[in-house]
């Protein structure tokens, strides 16, 4: 997987630009299907990561890339990747392309590309 671009509102990876959050597992990149965490959205002020949507667990290692640092993560999603023995990495999207850049095997992401 090579990540060619990122700025606010887009990411470019393998050539192709999405201007969507992202969801990477095992390889495959789709839309973030973020519909039943927008339920939260008035607790935290944005649609925050939580249990509700489909999360990328099938891996060793959860990367969340928040954007700038405003996508709340709920901590019910810690608890989970606690309980599945998930290595669950929250940082600032740019941080999260440079540890996937690193190592992607094993790992699946959740990137963030506004805020």
């Amino acid at each position: 997987m090579h990540f060619d671009a990122f700025s606010f509102g887009s990411i470019r990876i393998d050539g192709v630009t999405f201007e969507h959050d992202v969801v990477i597992d095992r390889g495959q990149v789709h839309k973030r299907k973020k519909k039943p965490s927008k339920a939260f959205r008035e607790l935290f002020g944005h649609t925050p990561v939580s249990t509700a949507e489909a999360i990328p667990w099938n891996c060793q290692c959860l990367v969340i890339g928040t954007g700038t640092g405003a996508l709340p993560v709920m901590d019910e999603v810690r608890q989970e990747a606690e309980r599945r023995k998930v290595e669950l990495v929250i940082v600032p999207t740019e941080e999260a392309i440079a540890r996937l850049k690193v190592k992607t095997e094993g790992t699946n992401a959740i990137l963030h590309v506004t805020c």
